[in-house]
């Protein structure tokens, strides 16, 4: 068995000076994740990729997210472990550099699978986990992107484009191991406390080693409805690919409740789909020699793993 590693950097509308920024970006952490994985643990490589996302100011997850109405940013995650459906997960969570690695101390130091707000702050300070500065989690974007929501003329539809999407990636090591993480600041200007569907187990992810896992992006309350990563699943699990499933999922989330996104996905035996019904999703993938990567529906452009570009 060949490992593989997805990586996806959000679904939505990207604006044309952002695309390159988010090309490269998951590009820079599908390498950094897939160098793990090789003759790793899957948990490790998607935690290690997303991570790599979370650094990087252009997508919604660490010190890129979206603010919420007051202007703050609050975040969620979610790890979740195939061999056991061990999962941990955190949520408006706030002055955290990395959430995932977060979400990862919940499913290995306690017995719960989500703490919340200041729950999951006094558990990072117990954790001994850094705190840094709520400012220096809100870049410049952000900021203009929340300020220009507020206005009273403020076109609902306008608002959500040019956001970068939540981030995730998906995994299966040499022993056929599987794993998920996927970290999100959120929907833009949302009301303070609001909990979208990445920290939320079957929404925001599923990894199960008898079948598969899935990392979505998209409208959380969507995906939430229709509860997507594992629906997903339910439909490999009844014989579909991982393309069939992932299209599946998200053409029911389309038609019953008009919500759009993306989804990363393979199966135990390192079969793999990047798939959206957004205009875009930046995407990569890992396997072999081969690094393949899109943006629009129906591109794969590949490269081999060692080209630094």
């Amino acid at each position: 068995m060949l490992p593989v590693l997805v990586v996806h950097g959000g679904a939505g509308h990207i604006p044309k000076e952002r695309v390159e920024m988010s090309c490269a970006g998951v590009r820079a952490a599908t390498r950094a994740g897939y160098a793990v994985l090789q003759g790793g643990w899957s948990m490790d490589a998607v935690v290690e990729a997303v991570t790599h996302l979370e650094n990087i100011p252009s997508f919604n997850a660490g010190c890129g997210s979206v603010l919420n109405v007051k202007g703050e940013v609050e975040m969620d995650a979610i790890v979740m472990d195939g061999r056991t459906l061990a999962s941990g997960a955190v949520s408006a969570v706030r002055n955290i550099a990395n959430p995932i690695q977060l979400a990862r101390l919940v499913m290995e130091k306690t017995s719960h699978l989500c703490l919340t707000a200041e729950g999951a702050s006094q558990f990072a300070r117990a954790m001994g986990v850094p705190e840094v500065p709520g400012e220096s989690l809100v870049t410049d974007y952000a900021r203009m992107r929340w300020e220009k929501n507020l206005a009273p003329d403020a076109n609902p539809v306008e608002c959500q484009m040019g956001k970068m999407g939540t981030v995730g990636a998906v995994a299966v090591d040499a022993d056929g191991n599987i794993a998920c993480a996927t970290s999100t600041g959120g929907m833009l200007n949302k009301m303070e406390g609001r909990v979208g569907d990445t920290a939320c187990i079957g929404c925001g992810g599923y990894a199960d080693n008898r079948v598969g896992a899935v990392s979505p992006t998209g409208h959380g309350e969507a995906i939430m409805k229709v509860t997507l990563a594992r629906l997903i699943l339910f439909h490999m699990e009844q014989g579909l690919s991982s393309h069939e499933g992932s299209d599946l999922g998200l053409a029911t989330m389309k038609e019953r409740v008009g919500g759009l996104g993306g989804v990363v996905t393979v199966d135990p035996q390192g079969r793999w789909a990047a798939r959206f019904t957004s205009a875009q999703m930046a995407w990569a993938a890992a396997q072999g020699d081969t690094l393949h990567y899109g943006l629009y529906p129906g591109e794969d452009i590949t490269q081999s793993i060692g080209d630094p570009n």
